[in-house]
Formats: C-alpha cells, sequence, structure tokens
C-alpha cells in the first residue's frame, strides 16, 4: 500500500546535503512528490513529500544519512486527509502583503498576523526584498520592504485593505495588498502623473506664484486636488490667471523643477527591464518634454500652453488632459502596443489620478491626498517612488542605483 512521508531537514547549511538525502531516499524507493527548501542565515530548511509502494526503514536510512550530513531529519507519515487539507489550501487564491518603511518596527508583524489571522489567511511564506540593513546607523538608502505571501478563500479585499492603510497608518508604514496573478511580474506600460510624482511641485502653482496671483491658483489646486472642483472647470479658472505671463518664465522653471525622491533610481530600472513608460499629465507639454530629455520617457501627453508674442494667453489647446483622458489614453496606449490592461501600472498622487488608477492592472497612489489612499488600491508614502519596484516584485539585487 502507497504512503505519503513528509521528510523535514533542518540544521546548518552546506554543500552536499541533498545529495545525501537524495540518495537515502533513492535506497528507499520513495517516489518525490514536491519538495521546498530554503537558506536563511545559513540554516537550512528542507521539505520533501515522497510516496514509498512498500514498507521501508526509510526513517532509520534518512535518520544515518543526517547524522552524516549534520541535519536534524524527522520523516512523518501523512493521512490521506491531511494531504487532501494541503492540497485544497495549495490550491486557494495568493495575495502578497508589501510591508513599505524606511525602517520596519519589529511590532507590526504581530499587527500583521493578526489582521491576517481575521480575514482567516494563512502565512505561506515571508522573505525581504529590500538590501540588509545595518544592527546601528542610519535607515536604508532605498528604504526597507518586506513580502508576505498568504493564502486563503473568500477574504473580502477591500475590507482587507482598507483595514491594512488605516493599521499602516497608525505605525509609519505602508501596507500593499495585491493578487498574485500570472500579470504582476509581467507589467509592461507604467503611466505616470507629473505634477507632485514626478516632480515635488505643482508646476501651475509655481507659474503663478511668478506671476503674482500664487495664493489664487494654490487655493483652486489644492481643492482641485481634494476631489471638491472638477478638473476641468478649475484648470480653465486657473489658467485664465496666468495670460500675460512671459515665455522665458517658463524656460526658468523647467530647468529648477525638482525631482521626485527615487525617480532617476526608478527610470534607470524601468528602462533597464524593457518597459514602456508615459507620462500622463494634467500639467503641460513644455515641463513634460523637459522630464522626457532628461529621463527618458517613451511618450508624452498633457496640456499644450497657447502662447503668443513670447507670453502665455492663458487658454490651452483642447483636448484638456483631465481624469478621464487619462484612463482612456492608458487603455489606447496598452491597446496600440499590444499589452492587456492587466500588464498595466499607473502612478499618480491626486483626484484626477483616480479613474487612471482604477484602470491600470496595479494602481498606486503615491505620497497622495488621504482621500485619494483610500480609493486606489495601492499606495505608498513612507519610501521614494522608486518603492514601486518592490510592488513589482524586483528585490534589492536585482536592480541598479
Amino acid at each position: 500500500m502507497a504512503t505519503r512521508y513528509l521528510i523535514r531537514a533542518t540544521g546548518v547549511a552546506r554543500p552536499g546535503q541533498l545529495a545525501g538525502l537524495g540518495k537515502a531516499l533513492a535506497a528507499g524507493g520513495a517516489r518525490l512528490l514536491d519538495i521546498n527548501q530554503s537558506v536563511t542565515f545559513g540554516m537550512l530548511s528542507l521539505e520533501m513529500l515522497v510516496g514509498l509502494n512498500h514498507d521501508s526503514a526509510l526513517e532509520a536510512a534518512l535518520s544515518e544519512a543526517g547524522d552524516t550530513l549534520g541535519l536534524d531529519v524527522q520523516a512523518i507519515a501523512v493521512s490521506g486527509e491531511d494531504y487532501q487539507r494541503w492540497s485544497e489550501q495549495a490550491s486557494q487564491p495568493r495575495l502578497i502583503l508589501s510591508l513599505l518603511a524606511p525602517k520596519l518596527p519589529a511590532g507590526i508583524l504581530a499587527e500583521v498576523g493578526a489582521l491576517t489571522a481575521e480575514f482567516g489567511l494563512t502565512v505561506e511564506l515571508i522573505h525581504r526584498l529590500s538590501g540588509r540593513e545595518a544592527l546601528e546607523g542610519d535607515a536604508p538608502a532605498n528604504g526597507a520592504c518586506v513580502e508576505c505571501w498568504l493564502r486563503g478563500s473568500d477574504a473580502e479585499l477591500e475590507a482587507l485593505r482598507e483595514k491594512a492603510l488605516a493599521l499602516g497608518a497608525q505605525h509609519g508604514v505602508d501596507i500593499a495588498i495585491q493578487e498574485d496573478t500570472i500579470w504582476r511580474r509581467h507589467r509592461r506600460l507604467v503611466c505616470f502623473d507629473m505634477d507632485s510624482t514626478l516632480i515635488k511641485t505643482e508646476v501651475i502653482d509655481e507659474l503663478a506664484r511668478r506671476h503674482g496671483v500664487g495664493d489664487e491658483v494654490a487655493d483652486v489646486t489644492e481643492r482641485a486636488m481634494r476631489g471638491e472642483l472638477d478638473f476641468q472647470e478649475s484648470f480653465r479658472e486657473r489658467m485664465s490667471k496666468l495670460a500675460g505671463l512671459d515665455e522665458a518664465v517658463l524656460k526658468e522653471i523647467a530647468a529648477e523643477l525638482p525631482l521626485m525622491d527615487g525617480v532617476e533610481r526608478l527610470m534607470a530600472n524601468l528602462k533597464r527591464f524593457g518597459y514602456r513608460t508615459v507620462i500622463l499629465s494634467g500639467g503641460f507639454t513644455y515641463f513634460a518634454r523637459h522630464l522626457q530629455d532628461k529621463l527618458g520617457f517613451d511618450e508624452i501627453h498633457a496640456n499644450e500652453l497657447v502662447i503668443e508674442n513670447g507670453k502665455v494667453t492663458g487658454e490651452v489647446k483642447e483636448p484638456i488632459v483631465d481624469a478621464q483622458r487619462k484612463a482612456d489614453l492608458l487603455e489606447q496606449i496598452a491597446l496600440r502596443e499590444g499589452f492587456t490592461l492587466e500588464q498595466t501600472i499607473a502612478v499618480g498622487d491626486g483626484a484626477n489620478d483616480l479613474k487612471m488608477l482604477a484602470k491600470a492592472g496595479l494602481g498606486i497612489a503615491f505620497r497622495a491626498k488621504p482621500v485619494v489612499r483610500a480609493q486606489a488600491r495601492q499606495a505608498i508614502s513612507t519610501l521614494g517612488i522608486d518603492a514601486v519596484l518592490y510592488l513589482i516584485g524586483y528585490r534589492e539585487a536585482d536592480l541598479i542605483d
């Protein structure tokens, strides 16, 4: 009668251990059904599920092999009921929970453990994507990221995300939760808002400040970002206040644009990995072209200022890039390039980005207003924009600075 055994081996990792255990299993006539091995801080953990078609002195053979190899080896008979339960768990949907922060407090593990248990989720695997962290000194240059693989059925994903957002806010940690699908590692198109996403300023506010109408325009901008005003209406109102601005001011501001933390590292790696990168901005093409030249974006879509006789007229060419146009452009570009929507990523900070974030396979609110963070599926607030690479699943060792 066939019997299943779970073989568990632990100890200090060294070469030749897999070979030695494999020989002992082969001598006992075992068939390999499943295997998992990891080495953490030099300690080996190896689990194998094997099948035997006849009685065997397997346990004694493995124990002898373990003594030779410096491993503690156990052979545990697996009942049909246990095997069925494991199989059902393995077929349940997997979620990826990412913890991101300049430094991760140990207490967050207990909180996350309680949260996942509340939603009936089992923590299957935990590993670190960011680089090693020193015991003392400054936080890692690119922040800390730990990724947890969760299993469970019928988890209320939106309720889980809502509680994770609140929990993260309490501890100064970003907690992102996404479904683990085939598309997670096969995104191809990344679309970015520009102002307060790729750069640390709202250009229209800076233009207004130089033109002496800064407070008036900043107030309208803030209300629009919070979603209190229709974007097109607020945009035209702000533009009208810029009439008469000298074109030379545009050049001065473009030369001084403050780049967002991590944007150069993010773009270098996205280009290296072959992603198509696009700016979809409610700002202006004049400044988007500057970023395209500097950082290498494949294409830009923004609003075109009307300039006559060296002066800004206070008008823009149609169509205005508002929330709906951003979402439409994302879909159109994906279709044109032969990508599915699941292969797209969108990153933005304002209410004008919400439709784009909802349309994309991975929508990320970056350093966003509370109303935007609450509605977006993912949010990053504690790290630079290059933390997007962690949510795609890249490890620090995969990346260049």
